[in-house]
């Protein structure tokens, strides 16, 4: 270590939630959300509504109210989930993050802010490689601490290279800030002396996405079980449910337990919560709503003022797992049964918003969708609609996993379909806030239905319109189906549940 007077912490991270069966993520994936080098993390902490992840902004606070340190900025990169990274640019990148790491050598510790899913087009544990790296550079004995997103896919390797890893706790995420003060608390306790202890379990269970809510089922009851637990030995519980889509070697819901001391405090403690979570195994089986029906209750929402309104969730094509958020399956069937008062967003699809643009407000067309349908999910779809609204896409989230985060949706534009309006957006990203929506003049509260490109994190943004009670989560084909089934795995440990029915587990494994 440098010294005790004023502390040298590396930040960086690559985040990305890889999809295996979605489109590349490119180096303009990042360019348009989050790639920031040096001095650019420092000037974007400190400017009004930044873009970096939020752990990183709470790691950063934390240390400067309980810590004399200097942060030392590497690269930090953040991106909509999608495909697996091009191998080319994932390269280049962790070359820039390795030299960075070296010349800003010697350091006191480093905070590794990455999301735990991520691939190549060659790579299947990136984030490993960026662990090891790490730890290669700082040598054992510099601490190194990391977040994760709760669907991260963790390795024998990232754990190893680390001293602790903080996972989220809630899904939808809303937390992240608070992972990154606990994160720095730990580290903190590292420069006071402290030297944990981790032990690492990983179960053949694969949960479905629309299985790992945090509110109310099997996830929210092992988290709680696992928070339950801590006592002054044990420093973190984190649980990782994971991320099915990476099709990955390490996946599998993840138990880590990091505790202050050793004498196998965190190795049993990481089997109690192992049995608890693999005798609850058959409740990661989602329940979904078939298309028939979910269009069926929005007609009679329409039709009937006394009835709740409605928010459908089409988590099959969520751009927060990689999908496209362009399947037509909802919207299109929500036309042809001439459903009224509906609001539908966010659609990625930058040709229409383009052609929107391009002819301006009030204007009349026939919309195409999905004109060169880009893959066997995104069907085209034409419809006549009149332009409502055009935007630049520029905003400031505003509730939920988006909040007081400057996004940029590219040109967008809102249609109208007569009685179903449609956002259209340049920028893939899910419909996790509001704000999308409203900064089209929507008025969602007035609105009786509202279809969202989402998975769960919508259910952060929209809870002041909507109670759980009136979320439709719809069955229909997409990337991120939370039917596994549907999947040609290729790389996950088999067997493994919900995918092998008979999969199984004992504390012996």
């Amino acid at each position: 270590m440098t010294g005790t007077s004023s502390r040298r912490v590396a930040i960086l991270g690559l985040m990305l939630e890889s999809n295996s069966f979605a489109p590349l993520t490119t180096k303009e994936d990042y360019l348009n959300r989050v790639y920031l080098a040096g001095r650019e993390i420092l000037e974007d902490l400190n400017s009004s509504d930044p873009k970096l992840p939020a752990e990183i902004r709470g790691f950063v606070s934390a240390m400067n109210t309980r810590c004399d340190w200097t942060p030392v900025p590497i690269l930090v990169g953040l991106v909509e989930a999608g495909g697996p990274m091009d191998h080319t640019f994932y390269q280049a990148t962790f070359d820039d993050m390795k030299s960075r790491l070296s010349a800003a050598m010697p350091l006191d510790a480093v905070y590794i802010s990455n999301h735990g899913a991520m691939i190549t087009t060659e790579n299947k544990d990136p984030d490993g490689e960026i662990f090891d790296m790490v730890r290669s550079i700082v040598g054992p004995d510099v601490p190194v601490v990391a977040t994760l997103d709760l669907h991260g896919n963790v390795s024998e390797r990232m754990v190893e290279a680390s001293d602790a890893i903080v996972a989220y706790r809630t899904n939808p995420h809303v937390d992240m800030r608070e992972r990154g003060i606990e994160t720095a608390e730990i580290l903190l306790e590292m420069f006071a002396g402290m030297r944990p202890q981790s032990a690492f379990i990983r179960l053949p269970l694969t949960p479905p996405t629309v299985t790992l809510l945090t509110e109310a089922g099997p996830y929210a009851d092992i988290i709680n079980f696992g928070q339950s637990l801590i006592t002054e030995d044990i420093a973190n519980v984190s649980i990782l449910g994971g991320f099915a889509y990476s099709d990955t070697p390490k996946n599998g819901l993840a138990i880590i337990v990091t505790a202050r001391c050793g004498g196998g405090v965190a190795d049993a403690l990481a089997r109690e919560i192992a049995q608890k979570a693999w005798a609850d195994h058959q409740r990661y089986i989602p329940q979904l709503t078939s298309l028939e029906d979910a269009v069926e209750r929005v007609v009679q929402a329409g039709r009937d003022a006394s009835l709740p309104a409605l928010i459908l969730a089409d988590v099959a094509d969520n751009p927060g797992g990689g999908g496209n958020g362009n399947t037509m399956w909802l919207l299109e069937a929500l036309h042809n049964a001439k459903a009224t008062d509906v609001i539908v967003g966010i659609i990625y699809d930058p040709a229409l918003a383009a052609e929107a643009h391009s002819l301006g407000e009030g204007a009349t067309f026939n919309a195409v969708f999905n004109r060169e349908e880009p893959d066997e999910f995104s069907r085209r779809f034409e419809a006549e609609a009149e332009i409502i609204c055009l935007k630049d896409g520029d905003c400031v989230g505003r509730r939920g996993f988006y909040a007081d985060r400057r996004m940029n949706l590219g040109p967008s534009a809102l249609l109208d379909l007569g009685g179903i309006q449609v956002v259209i957006i340049s920028i893939r990203t899910q419909c996790a806030d509001p704000v999308f929506l409203e900064m089209m003049g929507l008025d969602i509260g007035q609105a009786r239905a509202v279809v969202v490109k989402s998975r769960g994190h919508f259910r952060a943004g929209f809870d002041e319109f909507f109670s759980s009670e009136q979320v439709i989560e719809v069955d229909t084909p997409g990337l991120t189906s939370p039917i596994l089934s549907r999947f040609d795995f290729k790389h996950m440990p088999r067997p493994v549940f919900p995918v092998d029915p008979t999969a199984n587990w004992s504390p012996a494994d």
